[in-house]
């Protein structure tokens, strides 16, 4: 894939997660796991105290997602990746299939991320209804 469609992908990554109107300007951690036919994103805000979990209800991270993981062939091909936003730039960390320990599963994965970026703080979740009405993302 050539560096500028990544940079393209990356900035637009970057753009959807700004659109957090409850929280555009809290520093953002994005961990995404994709292989074919699968996209699990999870977003968590550092609130300084405590670590909010943000329910993925942005309509074009995935297909972003998905066309970032799409153009890379081969041994280039990642698995996982960590994108953390902050002070309007990010920097991604991208863990490749032979470096992801299967003897861990995805949420001790996603812990450890949230505790390196964010420090060791409560990682608050919402309550597990959804109302699509309760998170306000631009369209």
């Amino acid at each position: 894939m050539a560096g500028d469609e990544t940079e393209r992908l990356l900035d637009e990554i970057g753009r959807l997660l700004g659109q957090d109107r409850d929280y555009p300007r809290h520093d953002t951690l994005l961990y995404a796991e994709l292989d074919h036919d699968m996209i699990g994103e999870s977003i968590f805000k550092d609130l300084d105290d405590r670590v909010l979990y943000r329910r993925p209800v942005i309509p074009d991270l995935p297909y972003a997602l998905h066309d970032l993981w799409k153009a890379q062939t081969g041994t280039e091909r990642w698995m996982e990746m960590e994108y953390l936003l902050r002070d309007g730039r990010f920097e991604v960390v991208y863990f490749h299939p032979d470096a992801i320990d299967p003897n861990t599963d995805l949420v001790e994965r996603r812990a450890r991320s949230v505790l390196r970026h964010f420090g060791p703080k409560p990682i608050v979740y919402p309550p597990w209804t959804f109302e699509p009405h309760e998170l306000d993302y631009d369209q």
